[in-house]
């Protein structure tokens, strides 16, 4: 058992006594070479998978004008995000290619006391739990180069480090692949639910029926015993407003639907007053305009109150609302929804009302409509269930990495 010593660092807490406490800028130093002009360098990105060269033939997120004016980062330094730590999800990474990245990230190259792959995952320990944060005590929750270089550190011995960098490596892979293996079956199991769902809204139950030809492209053959019909035949908008403002608020999420506002895990800002909100009622079918391409929609479960970006819907009488939604998040249907709406740029278009009532649906009967929820909702929450568990594998394996990094990286545990 080795012998222990208070380190004077709250988050740091007992260290081995071999170990030393010293300030970052006695092991590191920030180092910046602006490149005025791009010459065709590995374009590298902080993510929450390290550092990665973006592919610039398929891009994705931000993409500037140019590259002229970016850094020249080097393998074997840090790359670290000191700006808006609150809400940067990852602002640590080690470099493993030479190449150039954005100037607003700031670069440390470490001298002989410290090898790069331990502090990686010393920082990363610190990052998982936002620990600087109250140190960042402006407005863009940022650290300063001073400042950053005056945070105490812990300093093993060089062989130690390397050791615990080795290790964490190999554990750290090890977990990240099984983390992939069971992602890739999640994915699975979302692709199955969707394929599932398609299959069984616009064929129906029986695989053996004799099928027509709808006469709309992106339905195709339909039951013989079936129609298509104009979905303006099949709801009408709900107006109704709130006379006093006292309803239960209600929010859209992707994830959950419908949802009274107050049992998200983030609450948007309140109005004021809710008085000439509008009202929704359980079953009415509730879309957000904007997000509407986005499968943004579904049945309320709720009576209450909802966004002036929301459009409510009620059934006229020969539809099962929730046969629309299952049909309505196909995505030969969300396709129709893109069509169809309108705005002045992507990501600003709405669904309006006349958009959505134009769209021609497939229709059987209503009893069929009930057996095809009633098997939906059967075998979606058994995939749900399934899903729910290999996710909660997969944060017990996040939860695992997290503790063995705050275990080697602190000499909690001793590296063999």
């Amino acid at each position: 058992m080795r012998k222990m010593k208070d380190s004077g660092v709250a988050w740091l807490g007992e260290i081995p006594e071999d170990w030393a406490v010293v300030f970052n800028k006695h092991l590191m130093k920030k180092v910046k070479c602006i490149r005025e002009k791009y010459t065709g360098e590995d374009v590298l990105s902080l993510t929450m998978k390290g550092v990665l060269i973006r592919d610039l033939d398929n891009p994705s997120g931000k993409m500037p004008a140019t590259f002229d004016g970016y850094q020249f980062v080097e393998a074997g330094n840090l790359l670290m995000c000191l700006f808006d730590i609150d809400v940067t999800p990852r602002c640590i990474g080690l470099i493993k290619n030479d190449g150039v990245c954005s100037p607003a990230y700031s670069q440390f190259k470490l001298n002989d006391l410290a090898d790069a792959g331990y502090y990686y995952y010393y920082y990363l320990n610190l990052d998982n739990t936002k620990e600087l944060l109250h140190l960042a005590k402006n407005l863009r929750h940022s650290l300063t180069e001073e400042q950053f270089g005056s945070i105490p550190t812990a300093l093993p011995p060089l062989d130690v480090q390397k050791k615990i960098s080795h290790k964490l490596e190999r554990k750290v892979s090890e977990a990240d692949a099984l983390i992939t293996n069971v992602q890739a079956q999640i994915e699975k199991l979302k692709a199955y639910k969707q394929s599932l769902i398609t299959e069984v809204v616009t064929k129906g139950l029986d695989p053996n029926v004799p099928m027509k030809d709808s006469s709309v492209e992106w339905i195709g053959e339909i039951p013989s015993s079936w129609n298509t019909i104009r979905v303006k035949q099949l709801l009408r908008e709900r107006k109704e407003r709130s006379v006093d403002g006292k309803e239960e608020p209600l929010s859209m999420s992707q994830k959950v639907g419908l949802v009274p506002t107050k049992t998200l895990d983030s609450i948007p800002n309140m109005a004021s007053s809710f008085v000439g909100a509008k009202l929704a009622y359980v079953d009415d079918l509730v879309f957000n305009k904007l997000k509407a391409h986005l499968g943004v929609f579904s049945v309320s479960k709720y009576d209450g109150l909802v966004s002036p970006d929301y459009a409510v819907y009620y059934s006229t009488g020969v539809a099962d609302l929730k046969y629309l939604e299952y049909l309505f998040k196909t995505p030969q249907c969300i396709s129709e929804f893109r069509k169809r709406s309108t705005g002045i740029a992507a990501g600003l278009t709405r669904l309006y009302t006349d958009g959505l009532f134009a769209i021609e649906c497939p229709f059987p009967s209503k009893d069929k409509q009930h057996e095809i929820v009633a098997h939906l909702n059967k075998k979606c929450a058994q995939i749900d269930e399934l899903t729910a568990i290999k996710q909660t594998k997969i944060e017990k394996l996040e939860q695992y990495k997290r503790s063995l990094i705050y275990e080697y990286v602190t000499g909690k545990k001793e590296v063999s």
